[in-house]
């Protein structure tokens, strides 16, 4: 039986087989009460001849209508088997077009209030007070709903040439705010964020990707990742095919850290103190990591006079030389000729005469010698794993932080691993 049109709160309601038994507007809330006009059920036990043994009217949270929070009261039958010897002799009726079994809000809300906060990022806290209900009966069906379609599609992730692994943090805990993180896996081809894992170390990356199947993994054929020996474990181990291609950016950071190392360690040595907003080497410090085709002729000025002045040994110049010829790497378009130039500089950079900050950074370069050159070959990088980290703090900032990891890992997917929202309407929730 279809809807009575001349019924406004049936044409609210919208559901075929369903008999609005009483509507009221107090002006707060709109609340109908309904009951279902289905055919009297066989026993799902024992097929035999049931009778109608009671009613209980439960309450569900529905769309709000005009503005005014609404409730849809459903008055679910009891039915009871003819047989005494059943052994199940009572059930109650279900019917997932109004709601799924131990929900709280009305099937269509739910997919509704899943869509608000997974793909327009709002918080569960506004959707809340829009449909004047509890905090926890929004999250609960973003939760339900959103695991189920992010997790039972089979064709969300599909082939993947490359991936790339990072950290983002999680939450911080305890009286000493202690830190949790997460490790985000991301296509970087298409910048698809795959999944989240507990943890910064490698076994949860290893384990997800070994339950990928072996066929998915083969298809697998470059790895990004920062200068993180755990991730790259987890490469070795689980894609031993694959290239390992370094990020240019954290390798370039790198050695931007140790021009710093070294300008403070030299300021103390001939100063005394850290630092002081007068000293020649800290007026120049953001020069001194600054690329040096982007200093103008005043920036250059400005910048030899403070190593003149500050730099009494030149090891910090010394050491931004070698940040800069770094960075001239990766203006080399031949793999070979790369190889050939990264072996010069861990040479060259082992040498006892340069200060100790630039031979750390060439046995830095050894280590990671042949992830780095992997970068002439793929010209792949990291940057899309850190694209999908910052959409997954924006989440963070919506929610005003999460302490559960799994409405975390839900939330995120939702918003930034590219689930198919036209299944939605279909989803068996969890």
């Amino acid at each position: 039986m279809e809807p009575d049109p001349t019924r406004p709160e049936e044409v609210i309601v919208g559901l075929a087989d369903v008999r609005v038994v009483d509507a009221l507007d107090d002006g707060e809330h709109l609340t109908i009460v309904i009951e279902s006009t289905l055919e009297r059920p066989s026993c799902p036990t024992c097929s035999g001849l049931v009778h109608l043994k009671d009613r209980r009217d439960l309450a569900l949270v529905d769309l709000p209508y005009r503005g005014c929070p609404a409730r849809l009261v459903w008055r679910k039958r009891r039915w009871r088997c003819s047989d005494k010897t059943c052994p199940q002799p009572t059930w109650t009726e279900q019917d997932e077009r109004i709601a799924f079994p131990r929900h709280s809000m009305l099937t269509r809300a739910g997919r509704w209030v899943t869509y608000q906060v997974g793909k327009c990022a709002r918080s569960v806290n506004e959707i809340a007070k829009e449909l004047g209900c509890h905090w926890h009966t929004i999250n609960d069906a973003v939760v339900a709903f959103g695991e189920a379609l992010v997790d039972d599609d089979p064709g969300r992730i599909g082939v993947v040439r490359s991936i790339g692994l990072d950290e983002v943090l999680f939450v911080r805990l305890g009286p000493w705010h202690r830190k949790f993180f997460t490790t985000s896996i991301v296509d970087v081809d298409t910048g698809q964020l795959l999944d989240i894992v507990p943890g910064r170390e490698g076994k949860g990356p290893k384990a997800w990707l070994k339950n990928r199947g072996h066929e998915w993994l083969s298809g697998v054929t470059a790895c990004a990742l920062d200068l993180s020996g755990p991730y790259r474990a987890v490469y070795t181990a689980a894609l031993p095919h694959a290239r390992v291609v370094a990020d240019p950016f954290h390798v370039i950071k790198h050695a931007n850290s140790k021009v710093d190392e070294c300008r403070r360690r030299i300021q103390n040595e001939i100063f005394g103190h850290r630092g002081h907003k007068d000293d020649p080497l800290y007026r120049i410090r953001r020069l001194l990591v600054m690329a040096h085709e982007r200093l103008d002729m005043n920036g250059e000025a400005k910048m030899v006079g403070g190593l003149r002045a500050g730099d009494r040994y030149g090891q910090v110049a010394a050491t931004r030389d070698a940040k800069e010829a770094i960075r001239e790497l990766y203006t080399c378009p031949d793999p070979a000729l790369a190889g050939e130039w990264i072996d010069e500089l861990i040479r060259n950079m082992a040498e006892p005469t340069f200060p100790i900050e630039v031979r750390s950074l060439g046995r830095t370069l050894s280590r990671w010698r042949r992830e780095i050159i992997a970068w002439h070959e793929t010209k792949i990088s990291n940057g899309p794993t850190e694209a999908a980290n910052n959409l997954i703090k924006r989440v963070k900032r919506g929610a005003f932080g999460f302490t559960s990891f799994r409405n975390y890992r839900v939330r995120a997917l939702l918003y930034a691993g590219r689930p198919d929202w036209t299944l939605l309407k279909s989803v068996i929730p969890r």
